[in-house]
């Protein structure tokens, strides 16, 4: 296999050509749920809750229905109930899966707009008990909109920050707390964290400056600026929001946190109403200077989640933006997907798919619910059904998918820094749990690494205890989980070894398969300059592939199935 690869990468030195292609498939897998009529929108979260390596989704309702809990099954969904989680939603926000007691399974933490915030812990066997009180949490009914996770302190266990928007009553403001062995203690004031009432729709922490603890970002609509706070490694946090200009004042309704040019450092997209959103360039650890407009991505629409995504595998982080006009406007945007060029901008391309993307939407969040290496979009619209956007872009460039799994960290892995080398280029993610508008990303970081047949190195910084964790040499197209301390615990299989095609060489270019199980595969022969000539679904091992209609030489074939994908050179002498 390793020399089949090496071989590929001479053909595919220079190929990164890819027919990007989403679709709506919400209703075929069985995902075709609604919100309900809220102010605002809701959450959704799509993150593996039970523990088997798919990505499922939990979508928040009105106060009309109960929480909807999606179990993947391989590629399409089933509605379960989840034993202790089964009240009536009071208007739900963000839904958000965490393992805050370190246990190693998911537990489930819910903000409400009218009501009570709900922490359900798992007992090992998906059954749950509300611990909201009995943890220490703040049990009054608030308005409360987002929540993220993050050890702020280094001591291994996940601290919370619960953002607030409406009300006037005292202790509608926001809270961070510090989890101490899973009792929860309200830090906010003595930690340095200002205890004002705004327009909170949301916040992330993540580490801005790289220097191995987490610091927080927070999003305010209208009246208030937004604020960053710079942590001391300790938990205790200054306003560095004016020094560093990250204290944009707008109507800001996210935060979504990605490195878009590759530098090494985390960068910020806002959204905010028509006047448009903003980029805000990480320089170096210290300031931040939006760049929206030289990038492209201003939108100038009524914007609210926005997510970052490979969405072709090519190495550049690309960007979709949803937004609660419904399209009925000609001037202002329902939903932009933007693909990043390689440049530092982005355009929107044209017919890529996203057919009927005109509803008032809120919500989105990235996960890869066929298992397929490409990530897909789930969009949460109020009233209407929700858009599950399959990514069926056509391409031959290839990725990896990394979970992080911590020991003396956080068992989630989350806030640790993860640099992937390939091709000469090094990109890097930074885990986070909650972002965008009150949404949560699949737990894999998704990277796309082109046409390179190789991984050079995966280098994860774990805060906790500031060790550089370097796993060499890795085959890509496979999703891995990595261990602290112990490099690869764990990986999917994805490559498909199993599948044979033959004679190969061919003089007479009709192509036989040998060793097929029954599930369905999907075929994509490419030239070696990347266009893709020929796609065809097989299910058994009577089927043949021709080409001999086509001219004698190489080709590369793309083998695709729920297991994952591999690549192959065809000879047709």
């Amino acid at each position: 296999m390793r020399s089949l690869l090496l071989l590929l990468l001479v053909f595919f030195t220079n190929l990164s050509i890819a027919q990007l292609q989403f679709d709506n498939v919400a209703t075929a897998v069985g995902a075709n749920f609604a919100y309900g009529d809220s102010m605002f929108g809701g959450g959704v979260s799509f993150v593996d809750f039970n523990g088997d390596g798919l990505d499922d989704l939990t979508f928040s309702t009105d106060e009309t229905q109960n929480i909807h809990f999606l179990q993947n099954n391989g590629g399409s969904f089933t509605k379960v109930t989840l034993i202790g989680i089964n009240e009536t939603s009071n208007r739900a926000k963000q839904v958000l899966w965490v393992d805050y007691d370190n246990d190693g399974d998911k537990d489930f933490f819910v903000t409400n707009l009218d009501g009570k915030n709900g922490l359900y812990q798992n007992d090992g066997n998906m059954v749950f008990t509300n611990v909201t009180t009995t943890s220490g949490l703040f049990t009054e009914d608030l308005t409360s909109y987002g929540v993220t996770f993050g050890d702020i302190d280094n001591d291994g266990d996940l601290d919370l920050f619960i953002t607030n928007r409406e009300g006037t009553i005292s202790q509608n403001r926001n809270y961070l707390y510090r989890n101490d062995n899973g009792l929860f203690i309200d830090i906010t004031a003595t930690a340095g964290i200002n205890t004002n009432i705004e327009l909170t729709f949301g916040a992330s922490f993540f580490d801005y400056d790289n220097d191995g603890d987490q610091d927080l970002y927070i999003i305010n609509d209208k009246i208030d600026p937004n604020y960053l706070y710079q942590n001391d490694g300790t938990g205790q946090f200054t306003d560095v929001s004016l020094t560093s200009a990250a204290g944009i004042n707008i109507d800001a309704m996210s935060c979504t946190i990605g490195d878009y040019n590759a530098d090494g450092f985390a960068d910020i997209y806002v959204s905010n109403t028509m006047e448009g959103n903003q980029l805000l360039k990480n320089n170096g650890g210290v300031t931040f200077t939006n760049v929206a407009s030289d990038a492209g991505v201003e939108f100038e629409s009524f914007s609210w989640g926005a997510t970052f995504l490979d969405a072709d595998n090519d190495s550049n982080l690309d960007l979709y933006v949803s937004s609660s006009f419904d399209g009925s406007v000609a001037s202002f945007l329902s939903a932009a997907f933007y693909h990043n060029n390689g440049d530092d901008t982005f355009t929107i391309p044209n017919n890529i798919g996203f057919s009927d993307d005109e509803r008032e939407s809120y919500s989105n969040a990235v996960g890869d619910f066929n298992n397929d290496g490409k990530p897909d979009i789930v969009v949460m619209n109020d009233t209407d059904d929700y858009f599950l956007w399959e990514n069926q872009t056509t391409t031959t460039n290839n990725w990896i998918k990394i979970k992080l799994e911590g020991v003396t960290s956080n068992k989630d892995g989350i806030g640790n820094r993860i640099e992937v080398f390939a091709n000469g280029k090094s990109q890097y993610k930074f885990t986070v749990s909650g972002e965008g508008y009150l949404a949560q990303n699949s737990q894999y970081e998704f990277v796309g690494v082109g046409n390179a047949t190789n991984i050079d190195y995966i280098k994860v910084t774990w805060n906790k205890t500031g060790i550089i964790e370097t796993i060499n040499n890795i085959q890509p197209n496979q999703a891995i989980t990595i261990q602290e301390g112990n490099g690869v615990l764990s990986t999917s299989n994805e490559l498909i070894e199993d599948f044979k095609i033959y004679p190969n060489p061919s003089q007479t270019g009709v192509y036989q398969f040998a060793n097929l199980s029954s599930e369905k595969y999907t075929i994509q022969i490419y030239t070696t300059a990347g266009k893709l000539v020929l796609s065809k679904t097989i299910r058994n091992n009577t089927d043949q592939l021709e080409l001999n209609t086509f001219s004698k030489g190489i080709y590369i074939a793309k083998i695709i199935s729920k297991n994952g994908t591999s690549i192959k050179k065809l000879i047709h002498n």
